[in-house]
């Protein structure tokens, strides 16, 4: 079996399995790979990001219980981050956090945790109010800190740029990393056209 078409580590034992799609549905991958077929749980996020290719790399997280051995494949290694995250939380299965990441984006819902959005997250199937609260109680301050995602900046698209510009000057002025990234959702949620000095000052003021 070829190195590079199923990596390993030493905490999941595999990393990810590389091969042809040979059947796709919303909830399960296909994947061949060196005449094997592996079966291979998904969300509908890894499953629309699939659904045009012949060949697909799955990040996997391995399931491992006395009656039970899964696979859970997803399309990137954030979600994978996030998959692990949730699973982390009392009272969250493999089932729930897939179901999560299958009704809401990875995206949807670090900003629900963020934003203390219980609604949100217990508009998921199978998520109780309890539930909701627990995940917002146990995993606010660690999406803050960049937990949960996979070498990506918390925020995407034309602010990414703008925070990482503005969290380098402001360490500069002696501020840590952490504490300024449990103030920038705040800041971008009241402006978000804000320009680096607008987020620079903001900063300042907050922290």
């Amino acid at each position: 079996m070829r190195f590079l078409d199923i990596a390993r580590n030493d905490k999941n034992m595999i990393d990810y399995i590389k091969g042809q799609i040979i059947e796709l549905t919303p909830t399960e991958l296909i994947l061949e790979n060196a005449g094997i077929g592996y079966s291979i749980l998904i969300s509908l996020q890894t499953y629309e990001a699939f659904q045009t290719k012949t060949q697909a790399v799955a990040y996997i997280h391995h399931y491992i219980r006395e009656d039970e051995e899964l696979f859970y494949g997803f399309a990137t290694k954030d979600e994978r981050e996030l998959f692990r995250l949730l699973i982390g939380v009392s009272g969250i299965g493999v089932a729930s956090a897939r179901m999560m990441l299958s009704t809401l984006t990875s995206e949807e819902i670090r900003q629900a945790i963020l934003s203390e959005d219980v609604n949100k997250i217990k508009s998921v199937k199978g998520i109780g109010l309890k539930s909701a609260q627990r995940l917002v109680l146990e995993l606010k301050d660690k999406v803050v800190k960049g937990e949960g995602q996979a070498d990506t900046v918390l925020f995407k698209a034309s602010n990414s740029a703008l925070v990482e510009e503005a969290t380098t000057a402001l360490t500069m002025l002696g501020f840590s990393k952490a504490n300024i990234a449990k103030v920038m959702p705040s800041i971008l949620k009241d402006n978000p056209s804000a320009r680096v000095e607008d987020i620079i000052k903001a900063a300042l003021q907050r922290l």
